[in-house]
């Protein structure tokens, strides 16, 4: 073996599947992508506008706090308060992350040794799964049931004495679930009694639909000790490429996730936390605007889905920007995807990525596009599982 090769860690770290995929769209002009988890629209004004404060401060060309900004750990803090029922006090601290991937890695080592055990709700997030592996820990996927929703039987059975955390997702990024506030209840007591964190992950909050609701885990006082809640602005103020989230940390991790983002980061980018801070002020309003172009595509998806339910299982997907389909196949999902795009010019994401080994599935994001290219491609993508599983 060469001294030069790679880390044994990183080797065993799945390649992610989204520069795959973008190559293949790259390769087919035309192609339509209804691949990338993403938002169509920018950030408010309110987030452009706070340019204006941040050049007139040089001293903001500096370092500045490692968990944030005065500023926007105050406004996190209010919204956290009337969005989230969630009270920063002396059990609880925020941080200021350079996005929502950043905030997992810093619960995930300062919580971590290697050998531990993340449990994990699949379908998963491809990207909290790299993060275990690459942190010499182990991830161990448990099923949900046909609705993607979690099974607590399951979790019970899965945790071990190895066991660190227990990761749930809701709304969901790859399948649209959303989560009910009982479930989440008890996975979040029992983790409390078996003395493992709860990870929730809460990037897409605001993104529900018809009536569901979004529930925060860390409103919970009795298990402040315990719950762990990240967040993200890349979605809901189309923040993506800013770099901006947090995470509400128990008290004792405050010290522990401070030296690994000084580590890691140093402090995310004060240009963009003073971006965040306008959009902060305009607030959830301004993403539920957003949500009515989205409520429309959505609507057309779904119709367009029923039209194939001979073919492929269509869960519910009350949150979100996703549906993940059950192809009624045999086929590899990435070799699906990749005759979707040569032949049909659309691009879907394949669920062997988010961790599911049977079957074949694809992933459906419909939050990036206008209405008409949405309509297009559902189109395009209807008419090539038809063609290519068969049916009527």
């Amino acid at each position: 073996m060469s001294k030069f090769e790679q880390s044994q860690r990183i080797l065993n770290v799945q390649t992610p599947v989204i520069p795959v995929v973008g190559t293949l769209i790259r390769e087919n002009p035309g192609t339509i992508s209804l691949g990338q988890g993403v938002v169509y629209y920018g950030p408010p004004q309110e987030a452009l506008d706070a340019y204006v404060d941040f050049i007139a401060d040089p001293e903001m060309n500096k370092y500045q706090l490692v968990q944030g900004t005065p500023q926007l750990l105050a406004a996190i803090t209010a919204k956290l308060e009337t969005d989230n029922d969630i009270r920063i006090d002396s059990r609880r601290q925020v941080v200021v992350t350079a996005g929502g991937n950043m905030a997992f890695l810093n619960a995930l080592l300062a919580t971590a040794d290697p050998g531990d055990e993340f449990i994990q709700l699949t379908p998963s997030y491809f990207n909290h799964e790299m993060a275990i592996t690459m942190a010499n820990c182990k991830p161990v996927p448990v099923a949900t049931d046909d609705n993607y929703q979690p099974v607590v039987e399951r979790i019970v059975d899965a945790i071990t004495t190895k066991t660190r955390a227990v990761v749930t997702i809701s709304p969901n990024n790859p399948t649209g679930a959303v989560y009910r506030r009982a479930c989440l209840e008890e996975i979040n007591a029992l983790c409390h009694e078996r003395g493992v964190f709860h990870i929730h992950d809460e990037a897409y909050e605001y993104f529900t639909y018809n009536d569901a609701e979004h529930f925060s885990p860390g409103s919970i006082d009795a298990t402040a000790e315990s719950t762990i809640c990240l967040y993200s602005l890349s979605k809901s103020f189309g923040f993506a490429s800013w770099r901006i989230g947090y995470m509400v940390i128990p008290e004792a991790l405050f010290e522990p996730v401070r030296k690994i983002q000084d580590t890691n980061v140093i402090c995310p980018p004060v240009i963009s936390q003073f971006a965040a801070c306008g959009a902060m002020h305009a607030g959830r309003a301004y993403c539920r605007k957003q949500l009515r172009a989205l409520e429309e595509v959505r609507e057309v998806v779904e119709k367009k889905l029923a039209t194939i339910a001979d073919i492929c299982d269509v869960p519910p997907a009350d949150g979100a920007f996703y549906y993940l389909l059950r192809i009624h196949t045999d086929m590899d999902p990435m070799s699906l995807v990749e005759r979707l795009i040569r032949e049909y010019h659309v691009a879907v994401m394949p669920g062997s990525t988010f961790g599911l080994t049977d079957g074949c599935a694809v992933r459906i994001a419909y939050g990036a596009l206008e209405k008409a290219t949405v309509v297009e491609g559902i189109g395009r993508l209807v008419t090539g599982l038809r063609a290519i599983v068969g049916g009527p």
